[in-house]
C-alpha cells in the first residue's frame, strides 16, 4: 500500500497547507483529502478555553481523521489512485501533547494508537514553514470566526513543537519557508514552489 503515491502536507495553523494541497491535487491530477476542521463544534470553546475545551477538541479531531483515512485507505489507496492530504493524523499527537495535561494525554496516546497503527504511511510530506507574524496575517485574512481569539503564544508554541516533530518524522520531508512566498496569489511563487515541490513528488511517485 505504501507504494502508491500518498502525499500529506503539513505545518502550523494558518502556513498554507489546504491551498497547496489543493494544487499539487489539480496540478497532478490526486485525489485531494481535506480536513475537517470547521464541523468541530467545540473550536470556538478551545479557543476561548484551552484548559477546559482540550480533550474534547482532539478527541473530535481524532476520531473524524480516522474515518477520513479509513475511507481513504479503502476507496483510493487500495484501488491504486494517488492521494494528497492537507494533513497527516500525526499532528494530532503535536497538538494533543501541547493542550492537553498529562492524565488526558496518557488516555489519549493510548487511544491514538490504536486507532492508528496500521494506517498506510505517506511516502513524502511537505512541510511549509512561515514566520508568526505571517501566520497570523493569514489566519485573520481567512476569517475564521473560531480563530479570532487565538494567541500567537499558543501559535508560536505550536510552531516550535512541529519543528522539533519534524526532525523525527517517519518519513521523507520537503522542508519549504513560505514566509516571503505567497503562492496563493502569485503565479511566480507557486512556480517557485513547484520547483521545490517536483522533483521530490516525481522521486516518490516512481517508488
Amino acid at each position: 500500500m505504501e507504494r502508491i503515491p500518498f502525499i500529506a502536507v503539513e505545518g502550523p495553523i494558518g502556513v498554507g497547507k489546504t491551498s497547496l494541497a489543493s494544487t499539487i491535487s489539480k496540478q497532478f491530477g490526486y485525489y485531494f483529502l481535506q480536513e475537517i476542521v470547521e464541523e468541530n463544534p467545540f473550536l470556538h470553546k478551545f479557543y476561548e478555553n484551552i484548559n477546559e475545551w482540550a480533550f474534547q477538541t482532539e478527541m473530535f479531531f481524532l476520531c473524524n481523521r480516522y474515518k477520513q483515512l479509513s475511507d481513504m485507505e479503502k476507496d483510493y489507496l487500495r484501488v491504486g489512485r494517488p492521494v494528497v492530504a492537507d494533513y497527516h493524523i500525526l499532528k494530532n499527537i503535536i497538538f494533543a501533547k501541547r493542550t492537553l495535561n498529562p492524565n488526558q494525554y496518557q488516555k489519549y496516546e493510548q487511544i491514538y494508537h490504536i486507532l492508528t497503527h496500521d494506517f498506510a504511511k505517506p511516502n513524502l510530506i511537505i512541510y511549509l514553514t512561515a514566520d508568526i507574524n505571517i501566520l497570523m496575517d493569514r489566519i485573520k485574512k481567512r476569517g475564521r470566526h473560531f480563530e479570532h481569539n487565538m494567541d500567537p503564544f499558543y501559535l508560536q508554541q505550536l510552531s516550535v513543537d512541529y519543528e522539533e516533530f519534524m526532525e523525527k518524522f517517519p518519513a521523507p520531508v520537503l522542508r519549504i519557508d513560505v514566509t516571503d512566498i505567497d503562492f496563493v496569489g502569485n503565479p511566480d511563487d507557486l512556480k517557485t514552489i513547484f520547483s521545490f515541490m517536483q522533483p521530490a513528488i516525481e522521486k516518490r511517485s516512481s517508488i
